[in-house]
């Protein structure tokens, strides 16, 4: 893999799950990382496995909710390495798995705050750096799931902040031309992190029977977003899915 000692990535919710194995990928291609979560000894965790290139990261509290917080936390990342390469906009979180009518506000706000305004929040710090750096440009990788496609059961929150993210992806897409800003939306399907560890239990299925649904390596899943990064700025996967072969989402499962 080519060294690319000199790029700075910078990637939300590295805590846990999908953000922290992309994290520990981008530093073993040679990235300097900014990894940031909400909480400072879940990044320190995630980043006992790196080895050597523990030196190439930078640990930020930030609640990607807060436009406060992200602010500070793109200035930090300007004034350490100087410049932002890629960003991938990761965090997310869900709300509890009840019929739609009995959602409540406080699951549906924390939902919509954290997996669409916190990637929206940090597109934007991103775009003014990139936009003022030298060369100007960067990419952003947003973290949609499969379920920007399809819902599950009693997962109303979740799925229209996940296809709220294809339109957030597309007019980033569209507005970075000008800047030399590559966007393009990853869709996870199934990844084997403490978040679907359900599925290995088994889960409500459309028809409503419970079916235990396969799970990948998230360590596929990690070398995907580092293959998206990794492309020179005049290409770009505008869209990527990737999923345990045999879970229920093609067809009739």
């Amino acid at each position: 893999m080519t060294e690319q000692v000199n790029k700075v990535a910078l990637v939300t919710g590295a805590g846990s799950g999908i953000g922290r194995a992309t994290a520990l990928a981008l530093l073993r291609a040679g990235y300097q990382v900014v990894m940031t979560g909400r909480r400072l000894s879940t990044l320190k965790t995630s980043l006992e496995d790196a080895g050597s290139q523990a030196n190439n990261a930078l640990l930020i509290e930030c609640d990607v909710r807060d436009p406060e917080s992200v602010a500070a936390l793109f200035t930090q990342t300007r004034e350490h390495f100087g410049r932002l390469d890629v960003l991938f906009n990761n965090a997310g979180t869900g709300a509890p798995p009840v019929p739609l009518e009995d959602v409540a506000f406080e699951h549906w706000r924390a939902t919509i705050d954290t997996n669409l305004t916190g990637a929206f929040l940090c597109t934007q710090q991103a775009f003014k750096l990139m936009k003022a750096q030298s060369p100007m440009g960067g990419r952003i990788i947003n973290n949609g799931s499969i379920s920007a496609h399809a819902p599950r059961p009693n997962s109303a929150p979740y799925t229209a902040s996940k296809h709220a993210m294809t339109g957030l992806t597309k007019s980033t897409s569209l507005d970075g031309r000008k800047y030399n800003i590559a966007c393009g939306q990853i869709d996870i399907g199934n990844a084997a992190t403490d978040m679907a560890a359900p599925m290995q239990r088994g889960v409500p299925q459309a028809h409503g029977d419970i079916a235990v649904e396969a799970v990948m390596d998230v360590e596929h899943v990690a070398q995907a977003v580092v293959q998206m990064a990794e492309l020179p700025l005049e290409s770009n996967i505008q869209f990527m899915t990737i999923m345990a072969t045999k879970m229920p989402f093609i067809g009739r499962g």
